[in-house]
């Protein structure tokens, strides 16, 4: 199998990686084929998302079309240490400073950044990588899992660049939250080959432990699936709508639905395919690393802020069947 990289290369090219557009009816296609990408290689799935959401974003901020077979990042991290600063000139934007967490900067040839102009409003710009302004590092980036993904700092110098949408648009229109839905369809697809790797397990030997471990992990993923498509058909119904909630909700059921796969499908399993598989060995070591892209309780905080805050149900309705 090839790596994530060159699998990402040709999905572009073939068409593959042309997913339909979220809010716009196929939302739930669009999830299952991201799902499907994660299932088959998770670090694949972080840089088809991140290719996927840029296109997204500049379609819904009426960007121009990208190149033909341009390959894309989405990287909107700031930490305190690296946040681009942007510059506007009679030739355009231009950017400078350090980006961090630029996952697929080792393949991407564009990415969406987001930057800081003079009056501290945040901004967004789509810059191409081939130009001697960027500067692509492995800095920053020791991890174990997820290491296919590439997810090193990458130094920007007066790097020309065309700035897309208003300030402070990136955070304020719809689509955020949309596709923040989206990495939930990536996290829940990462888990499918080990609960499916536990199912074979117990139809070849149905012992109680690992039936019971089956039993597990088949609750936890039809609770997250059923949210999923739930959380699509909304986003469908309500394309202007913010999906705040939603995406919340989706990524903390299937941070919490990963775990229930990971434990359960290694007490399952024990130590062979840690040991002799290497794309399961693989898997196991990914997607920790991937779902800490959650900003765990923080993210349950917000949420039950805007649970208790939800006039429109009373507390005794908010459950009810």
């Amino acid at each position: 199998m090839s790596g994530p990289n060159e699998r990402l290369v040709c999905m572009i090219q073939s068409g593959e990686a042309a997913l339909p557009l979220p809010a716009r009816g196929q939302t739930r296609l669009r999830w299952q084929a991201l799902s499907v990408a994660a299932a088959e290689d998770v670090a694949l799935a972080k840089l088809l998302e991140g290719h996927t959401d840029a296109l997204a974003i500049m379609s819904e901020l009426g960007a121009a079309q990208p190149p033909p077979a341009s390959v894309w990042g989405t990287w909107a991290a700031e930490p305190s240490f690296a946040r681009l600063k942007l510059r506007r000139g009679a030739a355009g934007a231009e950017l400078s400073g350090r980006k961090a967490w630029c996952s697929g900067s080792d393949v991407a040839s564009h990415a969406l950044v987001t930057a800081w102009d003079e009056q501290n409003r945040q901004c967004l710009a789509a810059v191409p990588l081939n130009q001697p302004g960027v500067q692509v590092t492995t800095e920053g980036w020791h991890a174990v899992g997820m290491s296919g993904a590439a997810s090193g700092d990458v130094l920007f110098s007066s790097a020309s660049a065309v700035e897309i949408g208003k300030p402070d648009e990136y955070l304020n229109r719809p689509g955020f939250w949309q596709g923040g839905c989206g990495i939930a369809a990536c996290w829940f697809g990462g888990a499918l080959p080990l609960a499916k790797a536990v199912a074979e397990l117990v139809a070849r030997r149905g012992d109680p432990h690992s039936s019971a471990h089956l039993g597990a992990i088949h609750v936890a993923i039809r609770s997250t699936r059923a949210l999923l498509l739930e959380a699509a058909k909304w986003i469908d119904d309500n394309p202007a709508a913010s999906a705040q909630r939603w995406a919340l909700l989706t990524r903390a059921s299937a941070e919490h639905t990963v775990g229930v796969v990971i434990e359960r499908a290694g007490r399952a399993l024990g130590a062979g395919p840690l040991c002799r598989d290497a794309a399961m060995a693989r898997r196991f070591a990914d997607l920790p690393v991937f779902v800490r892209q959650s900003h765990a309780e923080h993210d349950l905080a917000a949420l039950g802020g805007l649970v208790a805050g939800d006039d429109t149900q009373s507390a005794d309705t908010r459950w009810r069947l």
